[in-house]
């Protein structure tokens, strides 16, 4: 299983500095979206030239306008790109075609979907390359909140996914144990006093 981090800096100059400080231990780095919303396309570009070796994710959660939201990131130097699961299934495809003519990847985000599995299923159909079981920063502030609803979801799509929503290292096993392709840790890294020793403590969870 990957580990991806979810970096939710508002600053480039801060989401480079907690990349590099967490480089070592992960897989993919994911570009938030409050980040390019603050700091536009360049971040993506910025954080492959810094980490050329690493995949890099940028959290678009594109709703409309698949095709050309997908193509402009690409270009700017992602591997990955999202397209919101809600999103009409001609968006999905356009991000798509986007992506077949760059080489890379769509993957589905699939918060604030009430039938997760169903809709992986159609989206992969689609062209996505896996989905995302995830659960945002609201609704895991609300109470009650659980990540196994996600593991479940994940487990009876039968298609590839990851899970992010919460994910820390004492849960990171039972998403390994899931099937996930990717546990996707954010605050885990993120707010930790030593970035560096977090993400090895994860990557140490799931070997």
């Amino acid at each position: 299983m990957k580990l991806q981090f979810a970096i939710d800096a508002l600053s480039l100059e801060i989401a480079l500095e907690l990349a590099s400080a967490a480089s070592e231990s992960v897989d993919i780095l994911e570009l938030g979206t409050p980040l390019i919303k603050s700091e536009g396309l360049a971040a993506i570009t910025a954080m492959k030239s810094a980490h050329p070796d690493k995949v890099i994710f940028a959290d678009l959660k594109t709703m409309d306008a698949g095709e050309l939201e997908a193509d402009i990131a690409f270009a700017a130097g992602a591997d990955l790109v999202t397209v919101l699961g809600c999103a009409d299934d001609s968006t999905i495809a356009g991000a798509v075609k986007a992506a077949n003519k760059h080489g890379k990847g769509i993957v589905v985000d699939l918060i604030g979907v009430e039938d997760k599995p169903s809709r992986a299923k159609e989206v992969v159909a689609l062209g996505a390359q896996f989905v995302e079981m995830h659960a945002g920063l609201d609704e895991q502030a609300k109470d009650g909140y659980s990540l196994e609803s996600l593991l479940r979801d994940g487990e009876a799509s039968g298609v590839p996914f990851s899970v992010a929503g919460g994910v820390s290292q004492s849960s990171i096993a039972a998403v390994r144990d899931s099937g996930a392709q990717v546990a996707v840790a954010g605050g885990a890294i993120y707010n930790a006093p030593d970035v560096s020793s977090a993400a090895a403590g994860l990557r140490a969870a799931i070997s």
